[in-house]
């Protein structure tokens, strides 16, 4: 349309109607965009002008267009300069524009470092965003480095047990519960250990004081020579924290584990005694067998060589070697000898009957 009014000229009749009333329509758009510029930016850059924070209407429209939230922007430098940082201290709107960008959290970041400023804790911005960065809260761990926090030793909601179990040498198991008392080391908080760290070893050095003990009554009547035997240990070297103290919060007396670990030692060596006699009396029976089945073979080897002396004494009476005397002589001796048998026999029986 407006390219038609250009092509027949400015005095045509009726252009000067149609002429306004595209420069109405043209003023009416340009409106419309101001006003919705200026709802969406104006009061961001009249916040920021009144407190300083120095953002200006070009960096909101930049924000927009690099998918920025300028009211977090804003409102996160905002809240910085009131508390007294400055750009000196890293608080600009680009770094805070980069630190949205990476994924972290800059109200988080800005409300640590005002907390680290209040508390005299030196931290800058470029560790407080890395520390976010790194999936860390560094709000809380600068509260911790201002107000310690307590870590239960065991704790029971990761499912560690109730109590640290260790057995003193006199056999007698102990169970006891610590608290240890922590604050954040700020320094060490990228790349340090937490809280399961610290229960872990804190749990071992509980459990290696109980064990040096000479007996139970030891660990009882001073509990805090674990403490300090823990303590002597350096046991947060390594972690995001500094241990303040060790407390033992309980100490309870378990089972007599020398005892129990007698007693089933006792019940396995007797087991393996009877096994042992076991088969000592399965050799002794087969072994009876054996024998057995020995005589069995000796006698019949003697019926068979019994068998042989008629055979032999017939073969001499017919080689001429046996005389009759001889012979008669023979069968009187063996009479002789079957009567002194039955009369031994007969004897025995009788003492037998006698002593019965």
């Amino acid at each position: 349309m407006i390219a038609t009014v250009f092509a027949e000229g400015a005095n045509a009749p009726g252009n000067w109607f149609t002429y306004f009333t595209l420069a109405i329509i043209a003023i009416a758009g340009f409106s419309l965009m101001a006003c919705i510029f200026f709802a969406k930016y104006f009061n961001l850059w009249i916040q920021a002008k009144m407190t300083d924070a120095h953002v200006g209407i070009l960096d909101l429209v930049g924000m927009s267009f690099r998918k920025v939230n300028p009211n977090i922007i804003v409102r996160s430098k905002i809240m910085a300069y009131q508390a007294g940082l400055t750009e000196k201290d890293g608080v600009t709107t680009k770094s805070l524009e980069a630190h949205y960008l990476a994924g972290g959290n800059v109200p988080n970041v800005v409300r640590a470092l005002i907390a680290a400023n209040r508390a005299d804790i030196p931290l800058s911005y470029k560790r407080a965003a890395a520390i976010d960065l790194a999936g860390r809260n560094v709000l809380e761990a600068v509260q911790t480095s201002v107000n310690p926090k307590v870590i239960p030793c065991p704790d029971p909601s990761t499912g560690g047990g109730q109590t640290i179990d260790g057995v003193a040498k006199d056999g007698i198991q102990l169970k006891v519960k610590a608290k240890v008392t922590v604050r954040t080391n700020i320094d060490r908080l990228v790349g340090g250990a937490t809280d399961e760290t610290i229960i872990a070893r804190v749990g071992e050095g509980i459990v290696n004081a109980i064990g040096g003990a000479d007996t139970y009554n030891q660990v009882l009547e001073k509990p805090d020579t674990i403490s300090k035997r823990v303590l002597e240990k350096g046991l947060d070297a390594g972690t995001a924290y500094e241990i303040l103290s060790i407390d033992i919060a309980d100490i309870l007396v378990g089972e007599n584990i020398g005892a129990n670990l007698q007693a089933l030692q006792a019940e396995a060596d007797m087991r393996v005694a009877r096994a042992k006699a076991e088969e000592r009396r399965a050799f002794a029976v087969a072994k009876e067998q054996e024998m057995v089945a020995e005589v069995q073979e000796n006698r019949a080897k003697v019926v068979l060589a019994e068998a042989e002396i008629p055979m032999a004494i017939s073969e001499a009476f017919r080689k001429g070697h046996l005389g009759v005397n001889d012979y008669y002589h023979l069968r009187n001796i063996q009479s002789d000898t079957e009567m002194r048998t039955s009369i031994a026999g007969t004897g025995s029986s009788r003492r037998e009957a006698t002593n019965s």
